[in-house]
């Protein structure tokens, strides 16, 4: 059966395909030997750069061009020409040597790769997709839903709502301030992310220099690999490593994107409840169904679907979080199959954000049902009354506000009211007992 997106076996590239386009320039496979001939014509250069051999700095362009105009039928060479080599790596040095006799530099061919194992290669072009894909398609992501939920904040900043602690009703509070609880939640996690380097291996067979320095032992090829790493390619090269990068930066990404997606499906919980609640209606399209049997539901779909789609993310970042950083001795192979898949957690959050962000623009606030929640639950303000009596220094005032809540009795303003009224306290103290209810009983917030 030909691939295409009815065809294909993970939905990301079925279903979902039309959301998560926009990363295949940085996960597909495609993408993946485009930064592999990237890295290899770069390090080519740097050779050049090093009088390692002599080849004008006007020759430079020319072989920039051959990653920067990189087409999917020169992949395909590639990909044939590893079922050949039964290495991809290898195919990629054979294109590229097959180009340069195109650029007229035969004389250089064996300058390509030169003292490289293919982890020179890998552990450079993945963490290079993997900081682009970041940057350039997930952080703008993040941002655009942190400043949309910022704007909602904005928005219900003076609208109280009533707090529930272990389901129970509790103190109100503001719905504008319960967003800012995730905005700040989201930063905090987000400007952690962005302090994580983007690591690389670079330093042949073994990460000891044993081929380039038996060539030449006059450079110093720390010093090279690590401008042409940090310089020229924007990593950070590790100092010491095996034959691969340890994969422990990528890790603590892996985890710090593991946090976001948790809180970001705290956030698609409490919406769906508060939907639930009917706190929020949803608005509806007229052709849409929300049940294929029952005509009248309009369901939160969208905020399930991120839950879903943030569950799947984390159990892969979880998995490439634990596995990554453990190889036996100097090497085995584990880490490549792993290191293949992942866009696919990301790919799922994205999936989530775009369902976050669809489901966030359908809300309408029923500020009608919050008012009548709030006028339904005068014993929240139990707790400002007991605390402005114990700053007058009545006698047992939170004993008695227990009593008065947990009798059983139904509790209203005329029930609160009166419990004022029997008090033996001034006119001017119940005056300002009395002008507390759950509506304006909300605390402070900026």
């Amino acid at each position: 059966m030909q691939l295409q997106a009815l065809t294909a076996i993970s939905p990301i590239d079925g279903r979902y395909r039309s959301q998560v386009e926009e990363l295949a320039p940085y996960f597909s496979e495609f993408a993946l030997i485009r930064y592999r001939v990237m890295v290899e014509v770069e390090y080519f250069i740097a050779l050049a750069e090093q009088k390692v051999f002599s080849l004008s700095k006007t020759k430079f362009p020319a072989l920039r061009k051959i990653y920067q105009e990189f087409t999917v039928e020169q992949a395909q060479v590639i990909k044939d020409t590893e079922k050949i080599t039964n290495h991809d790596v290898k195919a990629v040095e054979y294109f590229l040597k097959n180009e340069l006799k195109g650029l007229g530099m035969e004389d250089l061919l064996e300058w390509v790769h030169f003292g490289l194992t293919s982890q020179d290669i890998n552990n450079t072009a993945t963490p290079l997709m993997w900081r682009d894909a970041v940057e350039q398609a997930y952080m703008p992501a993040v941002a655009n839903l942190i400043l949309a939920l910022k704007k909602m904040a904005k928005s219900w900043m003076k609208v109280p709502m009533l707090a529930r602690t272990h389901g129970q009703p509790a103190s109100p509070t503001i719905l504008g301030k319960e967003i800012m609880v995730f905005v700040e939640r989201l930063e905090g996690q987000v400007n952690l992310l962005g302090q994580i380097p983007f690591a690389a291996k670079f330093g042949g067979a073994t990460g000891n220099f044993n081929a380039h320095h038996v060539a030449f032992p006059k450079v110093n090829w720390e010093k090279f690999a690590n401008k042409f790493v940090n310089s020229t390619l924007g990593l950070t090269r590790m100092q010491y490593t095996t034959q691969i990068e340890h994969y422990d930066n990528i890790a603590a990404q892996f985890d710090s994107l593991k946090r976001i997606n948790t809180i970001l499906i705290d956030f698609a919980r409490d919406v769906w409840q508060y939907i639930s609640m009917d706190y929020f209606k949803q608005k509806i399209k007229k052709n849409e169904v929300g049940s294929s049997a029952m005509p009248h539901k309009v369901n939160p779909i969208d905020f399930e679907n991120a839950e879903g789609n943030l569950g799947i993310a984390n159990a892969l970042f979880e998995h490439l979080a634990v596995k990554l950083p453990i190889s036996r001795l100097q090497r085995d192979l584990t880490d490549s199959t792993v290191l293949r898949n992942i866009g696919v957690p990301l790919s799922h959050t994205f999936i989530a954000l775009r369902s976050l962000d669809k489901g966030m623009g359908k809300l309408i606030l029923n500020e009608s049902k919050l008012k009548a929640d709030l006028e339904d639950n005068w014993a929240v303000v139990a707790e400002a009354i007991q605390t402005v009596l114990r700053r007058e220094n009545y006698p047992q005032p939170y004993e008695a506000l227990k009593a008065l809540t947990r009798g059983g009795e139904q509790i209203n303003q005329k029930t609160i009211h009166a419990f004022i009224n029997s008090l033996k306290i001034s006119a001017a103290l119940k005056k300002e007992l009395k002008a507390i209810s759950p509506h304006n009983y909300t605390g402070v917030w900026q």
